[in-house]
């Protein structure tokens, strides 16, 4: 029999990759990448063939104008103390880099600019308006000092359309929304707009100073989140963008924008165009991969138990055979310079994430220039293994299992890792929760369960009207699956997940509690009818096609008692397992009140229940230390209730 691992400990799961998220600047000479400094992911740039063994951070008490001490080829750029950076990118001359930041998870987001060439200078807030938020940033190589931004400046319930300048600030206003606009594009020479029509259409138009011509309509169901992906192709006359049109699986298209006509340039046999998770998680790459400096389409992504990459350009289809052969990962977030010789990639793997390199396709030499997590171990991580479960109609179920290492895989206690959304994918890869799982003896569970994304829009559609319905019964049925393997342990098995994976854990124990031993809601709602009620002003009608059409709508009488029949909050007196709740303060997606409601409840008759409230985060924690308090919580309770391992 072998030896379980040894514990690793919360910090070094939760804590801050050393280095992480590398982008090549235009002209192929720097590299831009977070690392941390005071405890936070800031934004650092050193040049390409520096020394990275070299250490880039400053030592915490290093004054702000010390960008960095002892090694000259790293150079800190921002000096964020309360808040990691997540998301930033070049300016498309290179001139500037640009990144988003918000407030303790408020997700009013600002664009900030910082000069990588004078490291000392302060960020500049590109967006300093209270309260607005920055909804989305497009660049375009033909306006490199410029940016298209669209922000909620005039009401929090419209979305207006500017030019930024990158180097004032200063803002003009390209379109002022009529009221139905829900968001605009740029492309060259043109700007679009959509709208929505009744019944959840979208409706794709041309803007001419105010005034539209309507190029192209897709229906909601096929849609729900809107057209994405959605890129314009470099001369302006097209769209590449997913479409289900006639099929089961979201294939690429170019729509052409004066006949509105929709030709095929891509598609897999099985597979889904990798979409819309990339659009609402920016840890994972788009499903097109584009030049960054003139916008032509090099390679599309399909995702099954693991990734296809399809070459699109001539170029790229020799280069992308010597990328994917630096690892046996998957190739992940790609860049390059504005010749395509040198590129900087990473690599989605279960046990070795964001392992990041440099090739340089003129030479064909390539070098790693680091790993994010160098302390960790691959070999003292699970593996990750797909597998497919059938549900009791019938339904193919895209599962995930990991068990932990050297433990015999026999009725194990099990956790079921529900993914949030529901339209959200899980995938092979690494993830921290359930590494920590595996490593605390815990055998992990993970389904795409009816609802669940890029598994063609049928396996989606099958999820209308089935919260705390069929959705659970897949969880159910994966559950059963796993006892019947002999692995499960059906006497400890806990539920637990963030967002609607807190939802379906908080069904699990009101709903089923005969099945749980233990249930863990993070961020998750009890209540559906306050769910949809609360969508912040800009986005409400945005969810026509999701909530709406998925969950109910609350004005329909008949709709709105069954949305509180499905909800947790209904059916509170029923719960029997020990639960644990987790939330930000901040969370504007769910509110607490979703969580405090249902402590409130089992407290008054004297169950067991902890509550977890962090004043400084929202709907996903963002900062080290506020993960490591999460998952120490969550460990300790997992053990006294299912009996697994503990470091504390």
């Amino acid at each position: 029999m072998t030896t379980p691992s040894n514990l690793i400990a919360v910090e070094e799961l939760f804590g801050l990759p050393t280095r992480s998220r590398a982008l090549l600047s235009p002209d192929g000479t720097r590299v831009a990448y977070l690392a941390p400094w005071r405890d936070r992911l800031n934004v650092f740039v050193r040049d390409l063939d520096s020394d990275w063994a070299c250490p880039d951070d400053a030592p915490d008490d290093a004054p702000d104008d010390e960008a960095d001490t002892g090694a000259p080829a790293a150079r800190r750029l921002t000096s964020d103390t309360r808040r990691n950076i997540d998301t930033f990118f070049w300016s498309a001359d290179g001139r500037y880099l640009l990144f988003l930041q918000d407030s303790a998870g408020d997700e009013n987001w600002h664009l900030h600019r910082v000069d990588p060439d004078r490291p000392g200078e302060p960020t500049v807030d590109l967006t300093p308006y209270e309260g607005v938020r920055l909804i989305d940033v497009q660049l375009a190589p033909e306006l490199p000092g410029t940016a298209f931004v669209q922000l909620n400046l005039r009401r929090p319930d419209l979305v207006d359309g500017f030019e930024l300048d990158l180097e004032t600030a200063e803002l003009t206003t390209v379109a002022e929304n009529p009221g139905d606009v829900l968001l605009w594009l740029r492309t060259p020479g043109r700007l679009l707009a959509f709208t929505m029509a009744d019944g959840g259409e979208h409706v794709l138009s041309q803007w001419t100073r105010g005034q539209r011509r309507t190029i192209a309509r897709f229906p909601g169901t096929d849609h729900p989140f809107g057209l994405v992906p959605a890129a314009p192709t470099p001369d302006g006359s097209g769209l590449w963008i997913g479409s289900a049109r006639g099929s089961d699986r979201m294939r690429l298209v170019r729509l052409d924008l004066d006949t509105g006509e929709q030709v095929g340039v891509d598609s897999h046999p099985v597979f889904d165009l990798d979409t819309p998770r990339p659009e609402a998680d920016p840890r994972f790459p788009s499903s097109l991969i584009l030049h960054p400096g003139t916008g032509d389409l090099l390679g599309a992504r399909y995702l099954g138990a693991r990734q296809e990459i399809h070459a699109l350009d001539a170029h790229f289809a020799e280069v992308l055979p010597r990328l994917s052969e630096l690892s046996d990962g998957d190739l992940a977030h790609v860049s390059c310079d504005t010749a395509a010789r040198r590129w900087v990639v990473d690599f989605t793997h279960d046990r070795d994430p964001g392992v990041t390199w440099s090739y340089d396709h003129a030479t064909g030499q390539a070098r790693r220039l680091f790993r994010p997590f160098p302390h960790l171990d691959p070999n003292q991580l699970a593996p990750v293994t797909p597998v497919t479960v059938t549900a009791r109609d019938g339904l193919a179920l895209p599962c995930h299992v990991t068990l932990p290492v050297g433990f015999e895989p026999r009725a194990l206690p099990t956790v079921l890792l529900v993914h949030g959304g529901p339209w959200y994918r899980d995938s092979w890869g690494y993830d921290p929760e359930v590494q920590l799982l595996a490593n605390r003896g815990y055998a992990v569970l993970q389904v795409n369960f009816r609802g669940s994304t890029g598994y063609g829009k049928a396996h989606t559609q099958a999820a209308i009207g089935q919260f705390a319905g069929r959705m659970h019964d897949d969880l159910i049925d994966a559950v059963d699956w796993a006892v019947e393997q002999g692995w499960a342990d059906p006497d400890r098995v806990a539920i637990y997940g963030s967002s609607y994976g807190g939802y379906a854990a908080l069904v699990g124990a009101a709903f089923t509690p005969e099945r749980f031993a233990a249930a863990v809601s993070y961020t998750g709602m009890s209540d559906l009818v306050g769910l949809v009620e609360s969508v912040v002003p800009f986005a409400r009608r945005l969810v026509e096609n999701s909530y709406l059409r998925y969950i109910g709508d609350p004005d329909d009488p008949r709709q709105r008692a069954d949305m509180l029949a499905r909800s947790p909050i209904s059916r509170v007196d029923d719960i029997t397992a020990p639960v644990l709740l987790i939330h930000g303060a901040n969370d504007v997606r769910v509110a607490p009140s979703n969580s405090e409601r249902i402590v409130d409840a089992l407290r008054s008759r004297g169950a067991e229940v902890e509550y977890l409230l962090n004043e400084n985060e929202g709907h996903w924690f963002v900062n080290q230390d506020s993960n490591v308090e999460l998952y120490t919580t969550l460990e300790r309770f997992l053990a006294r209730h299912l009996g697994g391992r503990s470091a504390g």
